[in-house]
């Protein structure tokens, strides 16, 4: 894990993309982060949030080019989810959070300003002019500091994020966003992801890269307990694992979802960097030392494994934690994308240490799923269905994926995770009804103010009456503001 983390931390964090633009009209485009039009609406994926109606643009906004739906909320309102307040990237100072929140929120209005054809005059005046959320900081700097050091901040902001937009491909159709997630999957394939956290990590970022590839953009939604379910783990170490790619930068959390829908993510693609400092910092780029650059920040290792193989497998209850678990799912996955690995190659491209690899190895023997011929170990003909073959070390080979998960005893685990899940929604529903008939109880009418006359305590005349005995009560009457006067 902490080698995973090394090689895929030494890049850069990535402004949150803007919705993909088309560079012609018949071009195919991502309208919204989730949907495409080819000349009529798409539906969109299972795991799509339809998006949110857009903010008006008056004021200074509405003679510029407009921004993406959640760039322009983000500018309006400010960082609502607190997306951008994960992790400091400066020390030192008792406003050292807020400042790097601010300065991450900055960077990512100024990215889509780029992108959307503005100048760096225009988002310098809308940011210390305008009454948006996202330019308070710039605003308390300038009347802190005055207009030139403040304008210096945005400045900076600017020039990092137009540096960025410039030396990135812009993701203009739906084939460009595949080739852009291609270009991840590979990475993510060939990088060493160790030890029981790493594996986890590696088993969420390739689900979510499915659920990317449904839902066309790095946006996704999806709830803790069905990215559980596809990664074949607990709802507790889904969570574990989603807080150590969120400080790891490889994940960022949009939104805390509803409670009819699951949260919103953004998958971040990061590209390598050479650099000694951190570039989205305000000191931004420097040159790197005698250790650092790219031969050194991040080596070349032999890790390379076939995760639409491991997509595939690790849901199963045979690759359970007390089954083969991620290790022996590693080993499937490595010898899916090459087969016929010595034990040492094997070490390398599925990441796992000796005993490891000779203990999971064992059992993928015993089991018929894998042959050792000399010092290579290759693949059954059938194993990736489950199926084994006879061998010196097997001579009864399992016939299935649920036949290897009653042997290794993890057959119905995913079944009832899937069914404590449902049990666990159904409560949760319930609990809404019970909160939203409370909140109806609490919600009653305030009792009307004694001085007003109400319609049923007054005649046509305007005399007042007793609504119990229908008499009039003499010298009492209502007033031409509607509250009682005694003549």
């Amino acid at each position: 894990m902490n080698s995973a983390i090394a090689v895929l931390s030494a890049a850069t964090t990535l402004p949150v993309p803007a919705p993909l633009r088309s560079p012609t009209p018949n071009t195919v485009v991502l309208t919204s982060p989730r949907t495409y039009l080819t000349g009529r609406q798409a539906q969109p994926s299972a795991y799509a949030r339809p998006g949110a109606q857009p903010l008006p643009r008056t004021g200074l906004l509405a003679p510029l080019p407009p921004l993406s739906t959640r760039m322009h909320k983000l500018l309006v309102l400010g960082d609502q989810e607190a997306a951008y307040a994960r992790g400091n990237l400066q020390r030192g100072g008792k406003n050292t959070a807020a400042s790097d929140h601010a300065w991450a929120t900055t960077r990512a209005v100024a990215a889509d300003a780029v992108r959307a054809g503005w100048n760096r005059a225009a988002f310098v005046q809308v940011m210390l002019d305008g009454p948006y959320k996202a330019g308070q900081h710039a605003r308390t700097l300038q009347h802190r500091r005055g207009y030139d050091k403040a304008a210096a901040w945005l400045q900076r902001a600017w020039d990092g994020a137009q540096q960025y937009v410039h030396s990135t491909d812009p993701l203009a159709t739906r084939q460009d966003f595949h080739a852009a997630l291609a270009a991840f999957r590979s990475r993510i394939e060939c990088t060493p992801w160790k030890g029981i956290a790493g594996k986890t990590d590696l088993r969420n970022l390739i689900a979510r890269m499915d659920i990317c590839a449904q839902a066309g953009s790095w946006d996704h939604t999806v709830s803790e307990r069905d990215l559980a379910e596809q990664m074949g783990c607990s709802r507790t170490t889904a969570h574990n694992s989603n807080q150590r790619l969120l400080d790891a930068k490889l994940l960022r959390q949009l939104d805390n979802g509803s409670p009819t829908e699951g949260a919103g993510w953004m998958l971040i693609s990061r590209l390598p960097s050479t650099t000694s400092h951190h570039w989205s910092t305000p000191k931004g780029p420097e040159a790197g030392g005698a250790m650092s650059g790219p031969a050194v920040r991040q080596t070349d290792t032999d890790a390379n494994l076939d995760s639409r193989t491991a997509s595939r497998l690790m849901r199963l209850d045979a690759f359970a934690h007390h089954g083969l678990g991620g290790s022996g799912l590693a080993v499937l996955a490595s010898l899916a994308e090459q087969d016929g690995q010595s034990i040492i190659e094997l070490q390398a491209s599925a990441s796992i240490s000796r005993p490891t690899a000779y203990r999971q190895l064992g059992k993928l023997k015993n089991l018929g799923l894998v042959r050792h011929e000399g010092e290579l170990y290759h693949l059954s003909p059938a194993a990736l269905e489950g199926t084994g073959a006879p061998t010196q070390h097997c001579t009864d080979p399992v016939a299935s994926w649920t036949e290897t998960a009653e042997r290794l005893g993890t057959a119905g685990g995913a079944e009832r995770r899937r069914q404590h899940h449902e049990a666990q929604r159904d409560h949760w529903r319930l609990e809404q009804v019970r909160l939203a008939e409370r909140r109806r109880a609490a919600q009653q009418s305030p009792l009307p103010h004694p001085a007003v006359a109400l319609p049923q305590y007054v005649r046509a005349d305007g005399c007042a009456i007793d609504p119990a005995t229908g008499e009039v009560i003499p010298g009492l009457y209502a007033a031409s503001d509607g509250r009682w006067v005694w003549g």
